[in-house]
């Protein structure tokens, strides 16, 4: 265990109050990001975050998702963002390809715009595994996009603007 006794720490800040928050959520494989999304935005709620405040976007799949990102971080009015989706193993190729590109995409969004982004995108052997998981993968987006908005909020430095009046 770790003393911080002599060091600034920044400890986990869950209280989504006056955070804006978007989410991505894919179609393809619509029942389980259909779950996902009601998972998150109820534990988005639960977390203060005002029903008002938070934006759904749907598009085709996984793959469409990192450009809906972009686009919403580009609009300045989002504290933080969500990715939902379900990549279903298949028998090809398609599935790591869409798997890879789809989290590479996220992030490079994600870092490209300096906005927090949870990704809850799920990848899974079988529609078993992901309904398994839906509901705690949604909760755990909200928990981490409200968390790292705040943290992004806490390192943003305030600008005070002095206005200097000249004197006649």
């Amino acid at each position: 265990m770790m003393n911080n006794d002599f060091v600034g720490v920044l400890e986990a800040d869950l209280n989504g109050q006056d955070l804006r928050v978007g989410i991505v959520q894919a179609r393809f494989n619509e029942e389980h990001c259909v779950a996902l999304t009601k998972a998150c935005i109820t534990e988005l709620i639960a977390l203060g975050v005002s029903q008002a405040d938070i934006k759904l976007v749907t598009v085709p799949g996984a793959l469409e998702i990192p450009f809906a990102l972009q686009k919403l971080a580009e609009t300045g009015e989002f504290d933080g963002l969500v990715a939902l989706g379900a990549v279903i193993r298949g028998e090809t190729y398609h599935f790591e390809l869409v798997s890879n590109e789809s989290a590479a995409g996220v992030t490079r969004v994600s870092i490209d715009s300096g906005l927090p982004i949870a990704n809850g995108i799920l990848t899974c052997d079988t529609d078993e595994q992901a309904k398994a998981r839906v509901v705690v993968k949604g909760a755990d987006c909200a928990k981490a996009v409200v968390e790292m908005a705040n943290l992004a909020l806490a390192l943003t430095p305030d600008i005070d603007i002095e206005i200097n009046s000249s004197e006649e």
